[in-house]
């Protein structure tokens, strides 16, 4: 099995690996998990992107690690927080940690968070998070999005484009979401709605408001076609591999007998899993089996791990994609 990360994302799974409570091994993620695309490459769009440990205050490991090591041994705060995962949509799931985060690290202070924007009775959208740098008075506006891509080796635009980089469900794509975030999401603060909304939050100060945008997440290439990273993907965006159900014995020949595994639910595909929860490859082969001989199924997330080695992993049913979702206007 053929490792696909870098050392700094070694870096964050040894982190994790300290912790058994899976929040706080999901929010020690968090904390260093990179942005899959850093906007650049459209007129007005270029963004800054996740807030930096140092901007956060935990830029020093060992404070870092000293934070964290408190929310393990006291949990209460963040359990509040998070409330009962179960049943949770995985981007709500993740929203909540950033709350959480900017909350509670020692650098930055949450001022709001989903602030909505109305106009005439009706929700324009809302602005996902407010906070600001202690000792700083300027606010700066925060989008969240946590994003799991497949790429197609064949599909709509050249290889690099990103309508070629769909989500399990089919139901977006890399480009619509970017599209999303650049012609609704961020430029919702300059309509006049929001900046009522944020002058009656934050007063003069409001017109001082900086744009950040953080959205991690993992790309998926196909297992045995080249493709390239998406345009403006991070050169540090986590990777993992992708294949239909009929190609899971060609590929579970070519593991070693001692590999682990471990399927993945919602809302936990942020940290890997924790050792206790992986297992032998036989031990998932019938649930795995019974999972794809029923029609039209979700696709399967799971981890492969053997002696220090990670792997994402996404098996899909043999006739995903059963749609595409259209690329965005312009595109």
């Amino acid at each position: 099995m053929k490792p696909c990360q870098t050392l700094d994302q070694r870096d964050a799974m040894a982190l994790a690996g300290r912790y058994h409570h899976p929040l706080v091994r999901d929010l020690a993620w968090l904390c260093l998990a990179p942005d899959l695309l850093a906007l650049s490459e459209a007129p007005g769009a270029t963004c800054p992107g996740r807030p930096s440990l140092d901007e956060l205050g935990l830029g020093d490991p060992g404070r870092l690690i000293a934070w964290l090591d408190g929310w393990e041994a006291a949990p209460d705060a963040l359990e509040a927080t998070l409330g009962d995962p179960r049943g949770l949509r995985l981007g709500l799931y993740h929203e909540r940690f950033w709350q959480f985060l900017l909350t509670r690290a020692p650098g930055t202070e949450l001022l709001a968070h989903n602030l909505a924007i109305h106009r005439q009775g009706r929700t324009l959208g809302e602005l996902d998070l407010l906070y600001r740098r202690r000792g700083d008075p300027r606010p700066i506006h925060l989008e969240v999005a946590i994003k799991f891509y497949l790429g197609l080796p064949e599909g709509p635009g050249g290889e690099t484009h990103q309508a070629r980089w769909v989500g399990p469900g089919c139901v977006d794509s890399l480009a619509s979401k970017r599209e999303h975030l650049v012609r609704h999401q961020l430029p919702m603060p300059e309509r006049p709605e929001a900046r009522e909304a944020l002058w009656a939050l934050l007063g003069e100060a409001n017109g001082d408001l900086e744009q950040r945008l953080a959205m991690p997440g993992v790309l998926f290439y196909p297992w045995c076609h080249a493709l390239p990273p998406p345009r403006e993907a991070t050169a540090d965006h986590l990777r993992g591999l992708w294949l239909p159900w009929r190609d899971w014995p060609a590929l579970r020949d070519t593991l070693a007998a001692d590999t682990l595994a471990s399927r993945l639910h919602k809302p936990h595909w942020m940290a890997l899993p924790a050792p206790v929860q992986l297992v032998p490859l036989d031990a998932i082969q019938r649930p795995l089996a019974a999972h794809f001989a029923r029609p039209a199924v979700m696709p399967q997330p799971l981890v492969l791990y053997r002696r220090g080695n990670w792997q994402r992993l996404f098996i899909v049913g043999d006739d995903w994609p059963r749609k595409l979702p259209l690329p965005p206007y312009p595109a």
